[in-house]
């Protein structure tokens, strides 16, 4: 094993291949589904503002993604919750 390799898998950190790799598979997925940026963004702001409304998330840390598959595409929305919103919480934000 090559002392880069080495450091590398202590590091944890990705290889630039495998993250142009994933980056590259991930736009044309996009591509073929005619998503757009824009519509991207948007579907994020409003899957925040519901699932806002039940759980405190750690925005910073939350990824929306699309897998494909043979035979489908996924939306892939992952993020951290922080703490559940009582109904209690719920009611006194909307108002």
């Amino acid at each position: 094993m090559k002392f880069n390799d080495l450091l590398k898998k202590l590091i944890n950190k990705p290889e630039s291949k495998e993250v142009a790799k994933k980056r590259l598979k991930f736009a044309l997925v996009y591509d073929k589904l005619e998503v757009t940026d824009n519509m991207l963004e948007n579907l994020q702001k409003e899957l925040l503002e519901v699932i806002g409304r039940y759980f405190e998330i750690d925005r910073e840390s939350m990824n929306l993604d699309i897998q494909r598959s043979d035979d489908y595409s996924a939306l892939v929305f992952n993020t951290p919750i922080v703490s559940a919103k009582h109904q209690q919480e719920r009611g006194s934000s909307a108002a």
